[in-house]
């Protein structure tokens, strides 16, 4: 069975559009194809993000921002896919901010809510999408919510190579994606942030200097950012244990492998 029946999301509206921000060119990471189309268990792991949004029930379309001029490409790897709601294709910017900018442009009028996603975390899930989502729908005294993982290293402050100090981790989280906004909200902190030269660390930054509120929702460690290329073989092994579980269940692989743990 499909958790999402079993959790009652599948009595969530669908009132979202994820922007699934795909643009960069992931230098850090050294492929030359870029780290949204390297493959992760058959498919490239920009797909394996856009089946999670495709299989929540929140979500009724998806804007991909991928690489200018690689629009094509990007349309052909997730049609590998067969994904079952409708996904648009925006050439982004300079700058992971411009990306959303753009994609935040092109959402459908029609759409109150959006998830802002980085394409290089594959492993996002079906409760946490719709977890984050909720958390905005549901409370009208917040304008966004985020997911994120209380810290478990001790953290230091350090400068010139020498420790300075050691806050307290209780109060620090490790902040994820994706994070969830009223369109409206978003789109004018961004708009507001281009107009006054201000670059932030991620989208509930741009909301947060304009005095919004914003809730945090806690979600799975593993929800993992691909970064260097060591990275590939923990998101595999997680990839791969999820499959197996699906298969072992009676699900279909694919999308099914983000119904929940």
């Amino acid at each position: 069975m499909s958790l999402t029946r079993s959790h009652g999301w599948a009595k969530a509206p669908a009132d979202t559009c994820a922007i699934v921000a795909a643009g960069g060119l992931g230098m850090r990471f050294g492929d030359p194809r870029g780290k949204q189309y390297v493959e992760l268990c058959g498919l490239p792991a920009l797909d394996w993000s856009i089946a999670a949004f495709d299989e929540a029930p929140s979500v009724a379309h998806v804007v991909v921002v991928c690489p200018e001029g690689r629009e094509a490409e990007t349309r052909e790897a997730v049609r590998r896919l067969g994904p079952g709601i409708p996904v648009s294709y925006v050439p982004g910017g300079a700058t992971r901010q411009e990306s959303c900018l753009v994609g935040l442009r092109a959402v459908p009028a029609q759409l109150p809510l959006v998830a802002i996603h980085d394409g290089a975390r594959p492993l996002v899930d079906v409760p946490t999408i719709e977890a984050v989502i909720a958390r905005v729908r549901n409370d009208a005294s917040v304008d966004g919510a985020i997911c994120a993982h209380p810290s478990t290293d001790t953290l230091k402050v350090v400068e010139g190579g020498i420790v300075r100090s050691t806050p307290d981790r209780s109060r620090y989280w490790a902040v994820q994606t994706p994070q969830a906004f009223r369109v409206a909200t978003i789109l004018a902190a961004h708009e507001a942030a281009v107009a006054e030269g201000f670059v932030g660390t991620d989208d509930s930054s741009l909301v947060e200097r304009q005095g919004g509120r914003v809730a945090c929702v806690e979600g799975p460690s593993d929800n993992m950012k691909m970064t260097m290329p060591e990275d590939r073989r923990p998101m595999e092994a997680i990839l791969s244990g999820r499959l197996a579980e699906c298969e072992a269940e009676g699900r279909a692989a694919g999308r099914r492998a983000w119904g929940g743990r």
